[in-house]
């Protein structure tokens, strides 16, 4: 099968790319899950742009760098934020329904790390209502398919070297395929579920960096795995509580009732994500708790109610209420700072092969994410990508390289938890180079056992995963120094 154009994930960055692209081009979208899925749904704070007047670019450019422990590229910073206004405009055109004031003007709010209030949002389920507008787009769009329960197993080549299709498995049917393409785009999110403490969605194991390192591509500051601060401590999954519950005024406190950020920092529980993470892990130890205390009581019923129904309604479904009750928080897992490293179109250092969103490193987020800049990434360079393919000239179809060949059954392969485990443990929040030694050991041998044997859709999606746990536990053995989300105990 055959299409101009190939966006692995339908997630914010994939689907604004493919509502960018000329309906000229046949476009095919495929994901994991039904529609919609993925991390983008799930964000909560909203898309962060200089839209008020006592803002300034400057000062968003400056909070920017200054979250990133000033490790992100300067111009590209600045290239990606001048573009944020106009990004927000074309999801108001698309129907997206931000909060507003009586008078009309957007509802600013604002999150850790943010010196103004920047950042549009649909009370606290920004993500949901921003995908749900979209995919209605989407689906009125004839030129665009959507296929789910898609997993991707290995990038195709042509003879040139190019990428030129993919090697895919669908789970629905029990059936292989390939799918060539003029153009692949991996748009394929995070990794955080490498961790056994996670705030992403199921499938968000970072099979997309595996796919472009194998095919040749640069992956950058992949380190920098940011955790999310204040996660609902439950006997379940993690649920995330919005940043901006801190933003508006949220404290976190100790055993005894304390409020102690402001001991680590003068930001107290404004600051970045990877010092509040780090304070509550040392408050933590220091308490022999597993979690601290949010308390956002103080903020009123009328506002939780107004701008955090979502916050409310996951807490009152654990039995907990946040206009009267403190709320048990600790970081978890949650963003990828780093990935397949792109230009400011969204092309990677692979022939033919394009990534946005999570999965791509453009130079953003430097060592730590600012909170709400990452949909804001989605769309500005989803649409950047968009405008790359559409002026590229069209590539000659060459043949393609043939697909691995299976060899006997091979030993068994490690399990998923046994991966998470190993990742939380050795290459997590805090972390030692004794540590990261036995991390990157264990996956080498790990990738070595999986090499044997027949290629199954089982084993080819494992080999993925652990491919990229160890070039994570690799770069952070590699990087001796503290520095933003990466942080070295010794």
């Amino acid at each position: 099968m055959q299409t101009h154009v190939l966006i692995v994930g339908a997630g914010l960055a994939g689907v604004s790319l493919a509502l960018s692209l000329p309906r000229t081009m046949a476009v095919t979208v495929l994901s994991q899950a039904p529609l919609p899925c993925g991390a983008s749904p799930q964000a909560l704070g909203g898309i962060a742009a200089v839209l008020d007047a006592e803002d300034s670019l400057e000062q968003h450019v400056d909070d920017t760098l200054a979250a990133g422990a000033y490790h992100g590229d300067p111009q590209v910073v600045r290239h990606i934020l001048q573009a944020a206004p106009q990004a927000v405009q074309w999801l108001l055109d698309r129907q997206v329904p931000f909060d507003r004031m009586s008078d009309g003007r957007l509802h600013l709010t604002r999150e850790g790390g943010h010196a103004r209030r920047r950042i549009a949002h649909a009370a606290d389920a920004s993500g949901m209502a921003i995908m749900q507008a979209l995919l209605r787009e989407l689906a009125q769009a004839p030129h665009i398919r959507l296929r789910s329960h898609c997993q991707v197993l290995d990038l195709r080549r042509d003879e040139q070297g190019s990428a030129a299709g993919v090697d895919l498995y669908d789970r629905r049917l029990g059936t292989r395929e390939t799918l060539r393409a003029d153009h692949v785009v991996l748009a394929t999110g995070g990794l955080g579920r490498l961790y056994a403490h996670s705030t992403n969605p199921a499938g968000a194991h970072g099979e997309g960096v595996a796919l472009a390192w194998r095919a040749g591509a640069r992956i950058q500051d992949l380190e920098f795995v940011q955790f999310h601060p204040t996660c609902l401590r439950s006997d379940a999954a993690p649920v995330l509580l919005t940043e901006a519950l801190r933003g508006e005024g949220g404290h976190l406190l100790d055993a005894q009732g304390r409020r102690f950020m402001p001991d680590y920092d003068h930001r107290a529980e404004l600051a970045p994500r990877d010092v509040v993470s780090r304070a509550i892990v040392e408050q933590m130890r220091r308490d022999g708790r597993d979690h601290v205390w949010l308390d956002v009581r103080h903020l009123g019923a009328e506002i939780l109610q107004a701008h955090f129904p979502r916050a409310l309604q996951q807490a009152l479904q654990r039995r907990l209420d946040l206009r009267r009750d403190l709320v048990p928080v600790a970081p978890a897992a949650h963003y990828s700072c780093g990935g397949v490293y792109t230009d400011l179109h969204g092309r990677s250092s692979a022939p033919g092969l394009y990534a946005v969103g999570e999965v791509a490193c453009t130079g953003l987020h430097g060592a730590n994410r600012l909170a709400s800049n990452s949909l804001l990434e989605c769309v500005v360079m989803g649409r950047a990508a968009a405008r790359a393919i559409a002026s590229s000239e069209q590539k000659a179809r060459a043949p393609l390289t043939p697909p691995p060949a299976a060899t006997g059954t091979g030993p068994r392969p490690p399990t998923l938890p046994a991966l998470q485990a190993l990742m939380q443990e050795h290459v997590g929040l805090r972390r030692r180079g004794a540590g990261l030694t036995r991390a990157v050991k264990t996956l080498q041998d790990w990738r070595a056992l999986l090499q044997e044997g027949a290629p199954t859709p089982d084993r080819q999606a494992m080999a993925l995963r652990v491919d990229t746990a160890w070039l994570l536990a690799q770069a952070a053995l590699e990087r001796p120094l503290s520095l933003g989300a990466h942080f070295r105990l010794d």
